[in-house]
């Protein structure tokens, strides 16, 4: 009798086992059909890399959206462009956060007082595994200065299920070039 029971438990066991292994595969490939909304995960990499005061972005979360290959050119002043490998991009990023501004009499440390990135509006586009987003956001040191707008162009790759950032350039906007018409507000 014992091993009958046996049998019958080992024997449900299993299926629970089979149905729960086919369930997970089930699950994981619809996970790699649908993979995360690229909007969603490029409006992440703004939380990702602003921050409180006192405290500094995960940069190991900032790099493990990138592929390491990647190629970011930024405006690195009103008029210049500046091409970054990931780990130099990070630099610069860690850098921003050290270093004092001085407007009139105030000196600000973003690292101290904090800083935000926000997507106003984005516009994303995507083709297979390939992706382009294009993005309105707004700049600020925390209780400094009024936000700076800027246009983010970010190219992704899909690996594996998830997406990656392969590159990305960016633009201040400005009076003489303001928010081009595809980042315009809806009228």
């Amino acid at each position: 009798m014992k091993t009958g029971l046996f049998r019958k438990f080992a024997g449900a066991a299993a299926i629970i086992f089979c149905l729960g292994a086919g369930l997970g595969r089930a699950q994981e490939a619809a996970a790699q059909a649908s993979p995360q909304p690229v909007g969603d995960f490029v409006a992440g990499i703004y939380s990702l890399v602003s921050s409180a005061g006192g405290k500094l972005p995960d940069w190991d979360k900032v790099r493990a959206c990138f592929l390491k290959e990647a190629v970011i050119v930024l405006r690195t002043s009103r008029t210049t462009l500046t091409a970054f490998s990931l780990d130099g991009f990070i630099k610069d990023f860690v850098d921003f956060y050290e270093k004092p501004f001085k407007r009139g009499e105030a000196t600000v440390v973003p690292k101290e007082s904090g800083f935000t990135e926000k997507v106003v509006r984005m516009k994303a586009w995507e083709y297979g595994d390939m992706a382009h987003v294009l993005v309105l956001y707004e700049a600020q040191i925390t209780g400094f200065m009024a936000p700076q707008q800027g246009i983010d162009s970010w190219i992704l790759v899909r690996r594996d299920g998830r997406w990656f950032i392969a590159g990305a350039t960016n633009e201040i906007v400005t009076p003489a070039r303001p928010v081009p018409p595809e980042l315009g507000e809806k009228k």
